[in-house]
């Protein structure tokens, strides 16, 4: 069975990217499994930390991804980038001996209320994992604009985004 791990870079309940995500689960087969990680408890890098030992969370999800076929990562574009929350996560599973990201398929979207569709944050994204050695999928680029008109109570009902996310899924899944 092929395993998708999933990061949202919104720690918000009702994130459009997060909500994104739950709809690519809900989009792929029985042959898949997709996990949406929290990292809402990743502590702020520290390099003391680092040296310490690992923090528990963070370990826990570098297990995980270091498991999976592919991740996933959604982004919002805070501020013409990526948020915070996200670029920490990443400083975290960027160290150590063995780092999760290195030669891992990673696939990227993003949803914004923007009518740019987190294109900024993906392109800054996209820097990141070239640092960390990522293997990134390129295409098919999806980037979600307008994306507070695409839902009602928290349900995608824009069905032009549906096929979009229809057709990314499929895509990432046969080239896992």
């Amino acid at each position: 069975m092929k395993k998708i791990v999933a990061i949202s870079g919104s720690l918000r309940k009702n994130s459009y990217n997060t909500l994104c995500l739950k709809e690519i689960k809900n989009l792929i087969g029985k042959e898949t499994e997709m996990e949406i990680l929290d990292i809402s408890a990743i502590p702020l890098f520290n390099e003391d930390l680092k040296q310490n030992n690992f923090p528990a969370v963070v370990k826990e999800l570098n297990e995980k991804l270091r498991n999976a076929d592919l991740i996933l990562i959604a982004t919002p574009e805070y501020n013409y980038s990526v948020s915070g929350v996200l670029k920490n996560a990443l400083d975290w599973f960027s160290r150590g001996d063995n780092p999760v990201f290195e030669g891992k398929k990673v696939a990227i979207i993003s949803a914004s209320i923007s009518r740019f569709g987190g294109v900024r944050a993906q392109n800054h994204l996209r820097q990141i994992l070239f640092c960390m050695d990522a293997g990134l999928i390129n295409h098919p680029e999806v980037f979600i604009s307008s994306a507070h008109t695409l839902f009602k109570n928290n349900i995608l009902i824009d069905q032009h985004t549906k096929e979009i996310l229809q057709n990314f899924t499929q895509y990432v899944i046969t080239n896992i």
